[in-house]
């Protein structure tokens, strides 16, 4: 008796589901990560400009 592969309790529809969704949270992640780190250089180069634009 041989079982054929969509037989398998659902769980393949699941994994597929949960997979999904880990490769959005992980895309999602990495876009936030991405764009604090953009906004981190920012400011950071704004505030090296002000501060030699500061007199003596």
């Amino acid at each position: 008796m041989t079982r054929s592969r969509s037989a398998g309790h659902g769980f393949g529809d699941r994994a597929a589901l949960a997979a999904s969704r880990l490769k959005n949270t992980i895309a999602a992640s990495l876009a936030i990560g991405s764009l604090s780190l953009c906004l981190i250089v920012t400011l950071t180069m704004l505030s090296i400009r002000m501060v030699a634009a500061m007199p003596m």
